[in-house]
Order: C-alpha cells, then structure tokens, then sequence
C-alpha cells in the first residue's frame, strides 16, 4: 500500500481488524498535541479521511482507479485524549462515478467514537 506523507507525519499505522477491514491505528505524541492534553483536531481528520481511503481502496479491488475528494464532513464528539486512538471507514454507496464512505474514530470504546465523517469521491476508472 502506498502511505502518503500526510499519514507518515502522523504516524498511521493500517491493519485489518478480526474480519479482514482496514483499521488505522494512530499511537499519541507530542507532535499531535492541540490543547493540552488533547490531541489536535486536524490529526483526528487527517485520520479519519485515511480511514475512509482505505476502505474505500479495499471494497473497489482496482489499483488504477483514481480516487478524487468532492467533500469531507467531519463531527467531532469529543475530546481525543492522550492514547491510541483507532478509526474504520465504511463505504455506504459505490456507484460507477461517486462514492460514498462514513469513518469514525475511538479511543477506548468503539461505541464511544471520537469523532465522524461522512465522505463524498469521485472516481476516475
């Protein structure tokens, strides 16, 4: 898989969970530090738009299919603390041209997300 820089910077690591979907682990430091204690808002978001690349990536099998952001919406639900923190995409709509992809990010409880998105693609087949 190619990692962009983006994703370096912020120390992703991608794996698959029990069920074979992408996961992206990103470990605390200091770097993603936003107020203190807290991480920076715009690390959750750079995650969660590569949460939803990836599983994006996943569920269209085609290497050479350029994939292009129309828009990103992202909720935040609360503050991400000083830990590991996990995010999932989920393609909710794959047509021939648009795709759709939601990503959440959690710390401790899966069921207690961080934070959301909801993604919009174009794809260049």
């Amino acid at each position: 898989m190619i990692v962009s820089p983006y994703a370096e910077l912020l120390g992703l690591r991608f794996e698959a969970d029990a069920t074979g979907h992408p996961i992206v682990t990103m470990d605390f430091a200091d770097d993603l530090l936003g107020r203190p204690g807290f991480l920076h808002g715009g690390a959750i978001g750079g995650m969660l738009e590569m949460a939803a690349w990836v599983a994006l990536r996943a569920a269209l099998r085609e290497e050479d299919t350029v994939i292009k952001p129309i828009n990103v919406t992202i909720d935040y639900m609360r503050g991400g603390r000083g830990r590991t923190t996990f995010a999932a995409g989920a393609v909710t709509r794959l047509g021939g041209r648009i795709a759709n992809v939601t990503a959440t990010a959690w710390q401790d409880d899966r069921d207690r997300p961080i934070a959301g998105a909801r993604l919009n693609y174009l794809l260049k087949r």
